[in-house]
């Protein structure tokens, strides 16, 4: 799907491409990709590296286009890590005179973005500036999923304490999946931040940069954070689970054991031998009943009073 934009006070949807505008591509078909290569003379090299979805943040250039390659995050499949990160690919050429983004899947960030510049008033002119902002948005996105985790582990924990499993355990594991994956794109994030910094040279803002620098650094810090938290709370019920397997074989033991010493006694009165206790009396059924119970009840005092019960 191709989107036009032009740059009036915020980014503003258009019938055609305008000079110093935006052209918005998610999701290409065939022929938007024929638009790309044939009308806009995009390298094809670039849309092959944007359809890669591991493809690196990086910086590049190639026919008189420059290629800038970011990593944005976006909600995951069911089934799956609640959520992941895909390239979307920033380019500009002075032929064309308007910023190009390719994106080859749907995600929210590039409408919150436009509606974010609409609000703001924003006035985009150059090609380094717009990487910058799309640069921001992502962080703005890590850091609103990165809340959202965290407040998914809060819920996972008290369902935890009370009751472990299968389906919590599996959650706080795909949020830790989803953690790696933040972590290596806001790391790639980062050293094309300073890269862009050398190319730009000065043709930037300055304050801008700063912020998102800023930005940057505060989610890859709270990714350190709730990966840390994450894999202690793993580790303790992994603990948690452990231990509750040995107090149930402790106490199958346990039962085992009561259990056992009935069995013994009678066990001593099935054999077709002479000389049993007791074996001419009357009485001997009940008598070896009143001792099996007596020894029954015994071995389960003991076993109490050393808290294997």
């Amino acid at each position: 799907m191709i989107q036009y934009l032009h740059c009036q006070k915020g980014f503003v949807e258009s019938d055609h491409p305008t000079q110093g505008g935006w052209i918005n591509i998610e999701c290409p078909d065939t022929n938007d990709m024929l638009y790309l290569v044939e009308k806009l003379k995009v390298p094809a090299s670039f849309l092959e590296a944007l359809g890669d979805v591991d493809e690196r943040p990086r910086y590049d250039t190639e026919a008189g286009w420059s290629l800038t390659v970011i990593r944005i995050p976006m909600p995951g499949a069911p089934d799956s890590p609640p959520y992941k990160t895909v390239p979307i690919g920033v380019l500009a050429s002075p032929k064309v005179g308007a910023m190009v983004t390719v994106c080859f899947f749907k995600t929210p960030l590039i409408q919150d973005f436009i509606a974010y510049s609409q609000r703001r008033e924003l006035t985009v002119s150059r090609s380094s500036d717009f990487v910058l902002h799309i640069l921001f948005s992502a962080t703005y996105w890590f850091l609103t999923y990165l809340r959202n985790m965290n407040r998914t582990v809060t819920g996972d924990e008290r369902n935890l304490e009370h009751n472990v499993k299968n389906s919590d355990l599996l959650s706080l594991m795909r949020l830790q999946q989803s953690l790696v994956f933040f972590n290596t794109s806001l790391r790639g994030n980062q050293t094309l931040l300073e890269r862009l910094h050398t190319v730009y040279g000065e043709d930037y803002d300055h304050d801008l940069h700063d912020d998102l620098e800023t930005e940057m650094k505060q989610a890859d810090n709270t990714v350190n954070v709730y990966t840390d938290i994450l894999e202690g709370t793993m580790d303790t019920y992994g603990s948690i689970i452990s231990n509750n397997v040995n107090l149930v074989m402790k106490r199958m033991t346990s039962i085992t054991i009561v259990l056992m010493v009935p069995t013994l006694v009678a066990s001593f009165y099935g054999m077709n031998v002479q000389g049993l206790p007791w074996a001419m009396l009357a009485s001997s059924f009940w008598i070896v009943i009143l001792i099996a119970f007596l020894l029954t009840i015994g071995t389960y005092i003991y076993l109490r009073r050393i808290k294997w019960f």
